[in-house]
């Protein structure tokens, strides 16, 4: 019998998803669902947050560098690949109890909480200073995974873009919007559902720096080594004093707000069309992605 491709095995019994390699005070935490440009799945979630915990446990590591595999950083949350997995229950990582088994709204409220609002935050809270190197398409969760990394490299070929608006819900779960980008531009972002180019990312500062394909691991891990000739503890603080900051604008309680809204929106679609996603699953996204860029 063929060995079956890693990101086509059931999704509860594959770990390749997420490589890990920690190597000269660098760890490299790898998306690799390059076959589904990494669009993440439950599964994914969780190896991520294992291998989070794992770069911050070793002592010997002092940067984390997330990145994707493939073509794109990655197409956002998994809404119709064969590895979707959200019925699914996971070994959980807060307080809250499992989704799987739960009806209505409750249901995809208690996932969202805990598996990617609730990661978003433990991500963004880590006390070590985390890079995304992002390539291609950053989507929307991808967004989410880029924006809880302290600084984002990115190749000039890079965009980003947040169109679930199309679906009736007002962004992603973790709403950073207003605070990655200018209120204005933040607004422009999700209302259109425009792709946001690397140079005009870098432009609005959401952006650290802009690299290519052939030179984005060389540039981040010349950024990463920088970095880590500081001392641990000054960059956990530092990080802190800037996250509470953030914080102290209306960061967090912002969010816990749109995330009401936008599981509201979930509801709403429900309601009105027997589909929490509006009717829009990754085939019928796509193409309104591609019929817009014409």
């Amino acid at each position: 019998m063929a060995e079956q491709p890693a990101d086509s095995m059931p999704a509860d019994q594959d770990d390749s998803i997420v490589l890990y390699e920690a190597s000269e005070g660098i760890a490299w935490i790898t998306m690799n669902r390059p076959r589904y440009n990494n669009a993440q799945n439950g599964r994914m979630t969780y190896l991520l947050d294992a291998a989070f915990k794992r770069a911050v446990a070793d002592d010997e590591v002092k940067v984390i560098v997330l990145k994707g595999e493939g073509k794109h950083f990655s197409a956002g949350h998994d809404i119709g690949t064969p590895g979707r997995d959200v019925h699914l229950s996971q070994e959980r990582t807060s307080m809250w109890y499992d989704h799987a088994n739960k009806e209505g709204g409750e249901y995809l409220y208690v996932r969202e909480a805990e598996a990617y609002l609730g990661m978003c935050r433990r991500w963004r809270d880590i006390p070590k200073p985390t890079i995304a190197a992002v390539q291609g398409a950053c989507i929307a969760g991808g967004l989410m995974l880029a924006w809880v990394c302290d600084l984002i490299v990115a190749t000039d070929d890079a965009y980003f873009s947040d169109p679930v608006v199309r679906m009736g819900i007002p962004g992603v779960e973790y709403f950073a919007h207003p605070y990655e980008l200018n209120p204005r531009i933040a607004k422009e972002f999700l209302f259109t559902g425009n792709k946001m180019g690397a140079e005009r990312a870098y432009q609005m500062g959401m952006v650290n720096q802009i690299s290519t394909r052939e030179t984005l691991l060389d540039d981040v891990t010349a950024l990463a080594e920088k970095i880590a000739t500081m001392p641990r503890l000054g960059l956990a603080l530092t990080k802190q004093a800037i996250n509470n900051v953030e914080d102290l604008q209306g960061k967090r309680t912002g969010m816990e707000a749109a995330f009401a809204w936008h599981h509201f929106a979930h509801a709403h679609n429900d309601l009105v069309s027997g589909d929490k996603l509006g009717g829009f699953d990754a085939k019928a996204m796509a193409k309104a992605n591609k019929e817009q860029g014409k």
